[in-house]
């Protein structure tokens, strides 16, 4: 009786976080990101996407200073933001939107990753230049901090809104879960570890392990997140696009066809049933703003940590962002599942799954494996990076003294993240996503003029500097 009860209380709940989720990623949050992103791309005449070269050379460490104000440098704040960002959304995410959206929605993950980079460079230039002090006296950045800071009281509780949510929405449950999922089925249920139907004990252990594990980088909090990340990401990187390249080397022949196949979808939604063009922009949209984050303003919170005077040059190294995020490892996910086919051939896979599924009918016998690699490194670096962020929103809602009591509850999430259902933790999380997104937007725009002027005066210093040295 007990096990029937619970069981329905999970369905519910299942139900009411994905309505929850649709509802607020309906037609109004699209037209807020999208064309909120559109509306900041004209409005900055297109100027940051002329300075990807001068992003380059602030990640290679040319303009460092270890006197400025921060916690730690370009490259590690760019890091750990993508760390947050390059997570199993770019492995299991795409999996899922494909699944849901058909082809189509690839096309608008891009959409939103081009848009995303403007984004991206307003509000990471905000979370720098409206730092504030939490109740311990450290220095802060962050939607909720850029809206205290530079908008005043009377916005406050959008303040407030955007640290519920960020507390609610970085907790690890989807990370968690999918890893644990994939290292099922990879090592515990071949090994006898563990079965189908009873995988219980298996998972609670990987949990707990994967928590223990999460709690040794976290003590070091954001210094020791920026290290870690600094070498893990550019290795994850790498990693996936040499898979990738190896599968586009094999079906070279059909590259052409699928990007034929992405760019019609787009536009007919054929793919869906009953063609809903509708569901394909939605999902693509969906999925692209929960991979690189842009407009949601979880990443500010890492940009914000940056050490720099300069708030436009944080900006230039955020807007990197979506590029290497979404452009680059969303779109080697995408090809590995489209190029294989098994995106039409997976029956009920879902998620990473599905993915698994496309190496290993390329690295057959192995592929798994390498994906359980990967998987491990994108889902430990998101886990370590979301506890800075949710630490930072319960810091800021109930004061940084007390935000040590939220880590064991968030380890605790790591272990139940282990155990629940795909539905209902990806419900939940992107819905608090969507509401995210409402005061990082309206902040952002509100405050738009004053990065614009930031920015006239910083480039015209850089040109000035650059004809002197000339």
């Amino acid at each position: 009786m007990l096990v029937g009860i619970f069981v329905s209380v999970i369905n519910q709940l299942e139900a009411a976080f994905t309505a929850f989720a649709n509802f607020m990623w309906s037609t109004p949050l699209v037209v807020l990101l999208v064309g909120g992103g559109i509306g900041l791309m004209l409005y900055s005449r297109f100027h940051p996407y002329r300075h990807l070269g001068h992003a380059l050379a602030l990640l290679r460490g040319r303009y460092n200073d270890e006197h400025d104000p921060g916690h730690v440098s370009h490259a590690q704040a760019l890091s750990t933001a993508l760390s947050g960002t390059l997570g199993l959304g770019n492995v299991a995410g795409v999996a899922i939107a494909i699944s849901a959206g058909g082809p189509g929605a690839v096309f608008w993950m891009w959409v939103t990753a081009i848009i995303g980079v403007t984004t991206k460079f307003y509000t990471a230039s905000l979370a720098v230049m409206y730092r504030g002090k939490d109740s311990s006296g450290e220095l802060r950045g962050g939607p909720m901090y850029v809206i205290r800071e530079g908008l005043g009281k009377r916005w406050y509780p959008l303040a407030v809104l955007f640290a519920i949510a960020g507390a609610l929405g970085t907790l690890p449950l989807f990370q968690t879960n999918q890893f644990v999922s994939l290292l099922r089925e990879v090592v515990a249920i071949p090994m006898g570890l563990a079965t189908k139907s009873k995988h219980v004990a298996f998972d609670i252990t990987a949990g707990v392990a994967l928590a223990i594990l999460a709690l040794l980088v976290v003590l070091g909090r954001i210094e020791r997140i920026g290290k870690l990340t600094v070498r893990l990401v550019p290795s994850m990187v790498l990693l996936y696009i040499g898979m990738t390249l190896i599968v586009l080397v094999h079906y070279w022949q059909d590259i052409p066809g699928v990007f034929m196949l992405i760019v019609n979808d787009a536009f007919t939604g054929t793919s869906v049933a009953g063609g809903a063009l509708g569901t394909v922009i939605m999902i693509g949209v969906r999925r692209g703003a929960f991979s690189n984050e842009a407009g949601i303003g979880t990443e500010s919170m890492a940009h914000g940590a940056a050490r720099t005077r300069e708030p436009i040059r944080e900006g230039v190294v955020a807007m990197t962002g979506p590029i290497i995020d979404t452009l680059i490892v969303c779109s080697c996910t995408a090809f590995l599942i489209l190029l294989t086919g098994v995106w039409q051939t997976g029956g009920e896979m879902e998620g990473v799954a599905l993915t698994a599924s496309a190496l290993e009918a390329v690295f057959p016998n192995v592929g798994m494996y390498l994906l359980l690699l990967m998987v491990a490194l994108l889902s430990f670096s998101t886990i370590v990076t979301f506890w800075f962020y949710g630490s930072m929103c319960v810091g800021f809602l109930i004061g940084a003294d007390k935000a040590h009591y939220y880590t064991p509850l968030y380890l605790l999430m790591v272990v139940v993240g282990a155990v629940t259902t795909l539905e209902l933790v990806n419900g939940l999380l992107v819905g608090m996503y969507a509401v995210m997104a409402i005061p990082t937007m309206i902040s952002t725009f509100l405050l738009a003029p004053r990065v614009n002027e930031a920015a006239h005066h910083y480039f015209r210093k850089m040109d000035t500097e650059r004809l002197g040295s000339e």
